[in-house]
């Protein structure tokens, strides 16, 4: 609950995230993301200065480059699972080949960032083409086959909630994503040719519902739609089209770069942005603990100015109530650059993550306790 008015105790920034102490670290204590009630506590050392874990409530981080989901191989297997609760479920694939068969979610809307990888995403509605750092969102019940042009690593982010775009307000409706940008299907004048019938003449269509499957065979291709009407159809939107909010004298939060509201959780895209010029601005994340919040980041391209042993297609998980911020020597690393150079993706969900066990195969153990090692304070 909050006190009921804005109070300073002891030593304190004169402004949030401007001009902290000499030798203080400022960490943000939130609720509802960073839409809540808030304090700032300044300290003398790090909040994640811990030298030793027990228990759940550990930040970790998973080199999704060692995840191997069964479609890599073989295009009638499915994805490997990251991440998942009741709202949401986190997948990635390796998809090589083209999907033998077309596939429908029943349980929930797919926002498939495209990591790696280009080719043409056929649907109901008619074919996107798609290629690296690309968005594909389709709406629960869109049928719809991957036709890779190359090898790809989708990170797939299904929610059971529709996933929509935020509303920015006073930045007005063109902000961050202009809609302009989004593309949609234009209809096949005919069916695809490049997807033949399987040896008993039969096109498959599988559906997912309730976590079961069930698969509909027709006589004929079933994207056979040759014109649709409507304001809910598949969309694709590219990375390079966002154009991030930004503010010379003060570092904004996440919450500033959510490209999709999805119910109980947001997505959020970090991309190449110029840093804050004014001196006494801080430059990096600050510290903070969103007691409400598992926070997710999928790191895609770039330097990923903030931590240090992190690679392109590593994934990292912060539970609720554990504080994260940036690592030692971020901050003197980002004073030497002009802006940030990094592709990410972020989800701030409201009920705790499970790690699938295939996943977690993936850690890279040292992460628990990096920010100690940074300070020195393990050898």
């Amino acid at each position: 609950m909050s006190s009921g008015g804005s109070q300073a105790k002891g030593r304190v920034a004169r402004q949030t995230h401007v001009g902290i102490p000499p030798s203080l670290v400022e960490e943000e204590h939130g609720r509802e993301a960073f839409a809540g009630p808030v304090s700032h506590l300044y300290r003398s050392q790090p909040p994640t200065a811990w030298v030793e874990v027990d228990g759940p409530l550990r930040p970790l981080a998973l080199d999704l480059n060692g995840l191997t989901p069964g479609d890599a191989a073989d295009p009638e297997a499915g994805r490997a699972l990251v991440l998942a609760n009741e709202d949401l479920r986190v997948e990635v694939s390796r998809l090589a080949a083209p999907m033998p068969f077309a596939y429908r979610n029943g349980d929930a809307d797919e926002v498939v960032f495209v990591h790696q990888g280009s080719g043409v995403l056929q649907t109901d509605y008619g074919p996107l083409v798609f290629t690296a750092q690309d968005y594909l969102v389709l709406p629960r019940g869109t049928a719809h086959r991957f036709v890779p042009a190359e090898p790809c690593f989708l990170y797939v982010v299904s929610s059971v909630a529709p996933a929509s775009r935020p509303d920015f307000g006073l930045l007005g409706r063109h902000a961050v994503v202009d809609p302009r940008v989004l593309v949609t299907p234009e209809p096949y004048a005919e069916p695809p040719e490049d997807w033949a019938a399987d040896a008993d003449g039969r096109w498959r269509l599988r559906v997912r519902r309730r976590g079961q499957w069930t698969t509909f065979r027709y006589p004929h291709n079933p994207f056979n739609a040759v014109g649709w009407a409507g304001d809910l159809s598949p969309y694709r939107l590219s990375v390079r089209d966002i154009r991030p909010v930004t503010a010379p004298g003060f570092h904004l939060p996440p919450s500033v770069h959510t490209t999709f509201r999805c119910g109980a959780f947001d997505i959020a895209t970090f991309v190449p942005r110029p840093f804050e010029t004014d001196p006494e601005a801080l430059r990096v994340p600050f510290f903070h603990a969103n007691v409400d919040n598992d926070e997710v980041i999928f790191y895609s391209r770039g330097h990923f100015f903030s931590r240090k042993g992190i690679g392109q297609g590593w994934l990292t998980l912060h539970p609720a109530g554990v504080q994260h911020g940036p690592q030692p020597g971020a901050a003197e690393s980002a004073a030497a650059l002009e802006g940030t150079s990094e592709v990410a993706v972020m989800i701030e969900c409201r009920d705790p993550l499970t790690v699938d066990d295939g996943a977690a195969a993936c850690e890279d153990p040292a992460y628990t306790t990096s920010w100690a090692r940074g300070l020195g304070l393990l050898d």
